[in-house]
C-alpha cells in the first residue's frame, strides 16, 4: 500500500491530500530515510512524522485496505514521542 494512502487508513494523518504534502515537503521518514507518497509500506516499517516541533514515531503492524475508525491506531505501535 501507498504511504499516503497508509497514513490516512490508519488516521495518522485525517486526509489523504495532506499526507501526499507532508511526503512531499520531507515531514515524512520511513526506517530513518525521507520518503515519497508512493513508497510501498511493509510490515514492520517504522515511520516518523513530524507534526511542527513534536515528531510521531510508529512501527506498522498490519497494512489494511479499509479499517473502521475504532481498529485504526491497530495497524501501528506508537514508538516515541
Amino acid at each position: 500500500m501507498r504511504l499516503d494512502k497508509y497514513l490516512k487508513v490508519s488516521r495518522l494523518i485525517k486526509r489523504r491530500t495532506v499526507a501526499n504534502e507532508a511526503c512531499d515537503n520531507g515531514l515524512v521518514t520511513v526506517n530513518d530515510k525521507p520518503a515519497r507518497a508512493s513508497y510501498d509500506v511493509k510490515v514492520g516499517d517504522v515511520i516518523s512524522l513530524r507534526f511542527g516541533q513534536r515528531t510521531l514515531t510508529v512501527e506498522v503492524l498490519s497494512v489494511q485496505e479499509t479499517v473502521k475508525q475504532a481498529d485504526a491506531a491497530a495497524l501501528y505501535r506508537e514508538i516515541g514521542r
